[in-house]
């Protein structure tokens, strides 16, 4: 086992590489505050870091970030915005697959998309693009809502850009009760994401 965590967390240190644009070039501002409020914070109640901001997910249900959506969960976040026709499709249908390869695992781990794009993307907008990318609803969460609290929410993950194009592809995980958070680049392989987000739902062994 302690081999494995090893072999794990090295894994997670290869993988730990400034994070793409969705243009598919490195977004320096983006990659600068992505690292930071999410590392530099963690002393902090966080509750209070990230927010209970109310948004609204693909269901139309209006949820509290942190207390319905990220509160003790091992969680993978992202940021898409429905007109996209490259990156966001490709990325979604790629954490699709990192589902399936976690198999009965990805019970334990919640994905989470929200919006760069909430004026154009309403619950039932964001409720099609899972129906045309064939997304598994279960465990996954699409999040839109006011464009201040989206705002809020993106700036407090490093995610917040001034145009829907502009968002950075960087993919969070996080176990969010032990405050453990990492960064993965989106061309990583399935079946890296799939060990880190593994290796984040193991029970921290104490001594």
């Amino acid at each position: 086992m302690k081999r494995q965590r090893a072999l794990l967390w090295s894994l997670a240190l290869l993988l730990s590489l400034p994070a793409l644009a969705h243009d598919g070039v490195e977004h320096v501002t983006a990659s600068k505050s992505s690292t930071q409020p999410v590392a530099s914070d963690l002393s902090r109640d966080a509750q209070a870091y990230f927010t209970d901001t109310l948004l609204l997910n693909q269901h139309g249900q209006e949820v509290r970030f942190y207390s319905d959506v990220l509160a003790g969960k091992v969680v993978l976040l992202n940021v898409v915005f429905t007109q996209c026709k490259d990156a966001c499709p490709l990325i979604s249908r790629k954490l699709q697959a990192v589902r399936e390869q976690l198999g009965e695992q990805s019970e334990r781990i919640h994905f989470v998309s929200l919006s760069s794009d909430p004026v154009n993307d309403s619950p039932q907008a964001l409720s099609a693009f899972m129906k045309k990318q064939r997304l598994d609803e279960r465990q996954w969460t699409f999040l839109t809502g006011d464009p201040a609290a989206i705002e809020t929410v993106l700036t407090r993950l490093g995610q917040f850009s001034d145009s829907p194009e502009g968002h950075s592809t960087l993919l969070i995980a996080g176990d969010v009760a032990n405050k453990r958070w990492s960064k993965i680049r989106p061309d990583a392989p399935v079946e890296a994401v799939a060990q880190r987000l593994q290796l984040l739902a193991m029970p921290i062994e104490t001594e």
